[in-house]
Formats: structure tokens, sequence, C-alpha cells
């Protein structure tokens, strides 16, 4: 294997396959790319045995074939060689070492053999349908902070996605929960997305292709079946296994008669709960929302710092249901009105039941928390 390739062209790529790599391993076949060169396309492949992350650039190829090499640290070398060079990559073969010259620079990098690479084949996808990038965006952003990261509930570490109904019409849903704070977006169901399953997409994959879709404003091909997703982002196609679990009933905790509602300015409200929030450095407690007819005060405590709290009123706020008292921890509040566009809109049953959190201008999203004690 031989070609040449411009730094700029070969950094980016390496910069997505990359990042798929688990840094800590114990098969160090796993810690390598899988670079192959055919005809004037270069293609880079990583993987960590749920992900497989490949891309194809364009190269100028001297002697076809392919070799393994460490991804990390080919990446570092790219990356600090100046802008405007260009890289020649050769591997005769065998146990012959990569070596990798531009300019007056030359270093050498032990391989592994292609054959121990592992090929992590999408098998059939018999579903297939197509997003505009900013649209999966939109579903990821909106829902993503409220994934688990508690591994013994395996089954909330991702994005349950799946198509339904809504008010008639049939709808493509992105649903994350951990428990303490639900997040449901929705968007019209794409062409070809009619059959498929729920799916679990895992918070790995999920971030690793949130990283693909900044870099493209056109549409995203995707395809599925019950164990495996696949996304084709440009050059660039990312398969990944799915979670092999059962999402929970979400729809049972979502309250239906909340009917307390109080409309804020969100960014009013944001930076009110970051000022009374900071008089505790513990992560964990609990803003408190005491309201009455279009008067909002927030407050916090601290046995360590002391108190906090600051009054809304006037047309920053609108309440017109009786006098309520409700806890909510700050960081939750805060992931959940950063999604929101200006208004957000707050139904509340009582102190001790879920509330439901909209954006006044967007009926697609709808948040659902939970209250702390205070």
């Amino acid at each position: 294997m031989k070609f040449k390739v411009d730094r700029a062209t070969l950094l980016k790529a390496l910069a997505h396959v990359q990042s798929v790599v688990e840094r800590r391993n114990t098969i160090p076949i796993l810690a390598n790319v899988m670079i192959a060169v055919r005809d004037g396309k270069l293609t880079l492949t990583a993987t960590d045995m749920e992900i497989a992350i490949v891309e194809d650039v364009a190269a100028d190829s001297v002697r076809n074939g392919a070799c393994t090499a460490p991804a990390s640290t080919l990446y570092e070398i790219v990356r600090k060689l100046p802008d405007g060079a260009v890289v020649e990559l050769d591997c005769p073969g065998g146990d012959a070492q990569l070596a990798l010259r531009a300019g007056r620079y030359a270093t050498s990098l032990v391989v592994l053999p292609t054959e121990d690479f592992p090929a992590m084949t999408a098998g059939t996808l018999p579903h297939k349908f197509a997003l505009p990038a900013q649209t999966l965006r939109g579903l990821i952003d909106r829902t993503r902070f409220a994934i688990s990261t508690e591994e013994t509930r395996y089954y909330l570490n991702g994005i349950y996605i799946h198509q339904t109904e809504a008010d008639g019409a049939k709808v493509l849903r992105a649903v994350a929960t951990d428990g303490h704070r639900l997040a449901r977006v929705e968007e019209p169901l794409p062409e070809g997305a009619g059959s498929m399953p729920g799916v679990i997409v895992p918070r790995k994959t999920v971030g690793e292709l949130r990283k693909l879709l900044d870099e493209t404003t056109g549409e995203v091909e995707v395809a599925l079946s019950d164990t495996r997703i696949q996304f084709r982002v440009g050059t660039v196609t990312l398969t990944s296994k799915l979670i092999d679990g059962t999402f929970p009933e979400y729809e049972r905790v979502i309250p239906r008669d909340n009917d307390k509602v109080m409309r804020v300015n969100k960014g009013d409200f944001a930076e009110a709960v970051a000022r009374v929030a900071a008089i505790s450095s513990e992560r964990s407690r609990p803003v408190k929302l005491s309201l009455a007819r279009d008067l909002l005060v927030l407050s916090a405590s601290s046995p360590e710092q002391g108190t906090a709290s600051e009054e809304l009123d006037g047309d920053k706020v609108k309440y017109e249901a009786g006098p309520l008292e409700i806890g909510f921890q700050a960081r939750y509040l805060n992931d959940i009105t950063d999604q929101i566009s200006n208004v957000v809109e707050f139904r509340f049953s009582d102190g001790a039941a879920p509330t439901v959190v909209l954006d006044s201008a967007d009926a697609s999203a709808l948040y659902v928390l939970m209250p702390m004690r205070v």
C-alpha cells in the first residue's frame, strides 16, 4: 500500500474515526485504524466492536493495499504537521512498518495484521429513510441531556426512536429519560420509516453522530434493523449495535391533567435560577419555586453558605392559579430551559407531582421533571 494525500483531508477523516477507538482496551487491534487504498480512494475504518465508522476520501494511490496503524498516534502526528503538507504513507506489507513522510519529516509505525481487524458488517438493514441533518440535530439536542448514565438501567442509556401517531398524524419520536426527567421530541414521519421497529440508540453512538452532523447541511441516510442502525453522513458511514432491551412505557409518566400553568421568559428564568443556585456548591441542591398570581420567587439555601432568593413578576411571569411551592434540582431546570427558545411553560399539579415543561413556541417537544423535597 502506498499513497499520497493532503494533510487537511487526512486529518479530518482521522478525527472522525479515531474518536470511536477506546483508549483502554484489552484487544490491541481495536486501538488501530484500518487504512485501505484502492484506485484513488482512501478508506479509513475504526471500531470498538459496538460502533464502526468508515470514511472514504480521495487520495493519489501509488500501490493498492491495506494495513492497520495506531489510531491516536497517527492522528496526533498528522495534527502536528504543517498546514498544506502532503502526506505519503507507504506499507510494503507483511511485518514491515508503516512509513509516513511529509516534507522533511519521516516516521514509521508498527502495524498489526489486517486479517485481525474485526469486520462489523451491518447485515441486512431493511428499514431505510432519510432526514435533513438539521432535523436529526434537533431530535438529538433536545433529548440527549436526559439520557441515563446509570449502567444498571442499561435500557435507559440511549435515545428511544420510534414511529407513532400524535394528534392523528404519523410522527418520528425520540425519547430519553433517566428517571428524574424525561424529554420527548417528535418530527413528521419521513417516507420509508412507517414500518420501523422502536430502537434504543446508545449514548456513545448519539455523541459520535452529533459531531458528524455539525459538518453537514444535507440529508442523512438512515438504515436499521432490530439490532443495528446505520447513518450515512456525507462521506462517513456510522454503524452501531442497538441496546438490546425494552424502553419503559414512558407515556404513563406524562401527566395529562396538570392545570396550574406558569409562563416565564426563558432568559430571565434561567439567569435567576443560576444566581440563586450559586449559594450552594452541591449540584443536587434544590431551587424552590414559590408561586402566587403573576409572581415567582426562586430561593435556595445552604447550611454552610446561607440563603438566596430572587423575584420575577410583571411582564416576565404569567400565573393565575392558586399559591404553590415546588422544588427542582437547579441543573435539571437549566438542562430543560436550554432547549427552549423564548417562553417556558410550566404545568403543575401540586408540589409533589411531576411537572410538564413546554416551549410555548414549539409544540414538537415536551419535558417532564420530577420535583424534589424542599
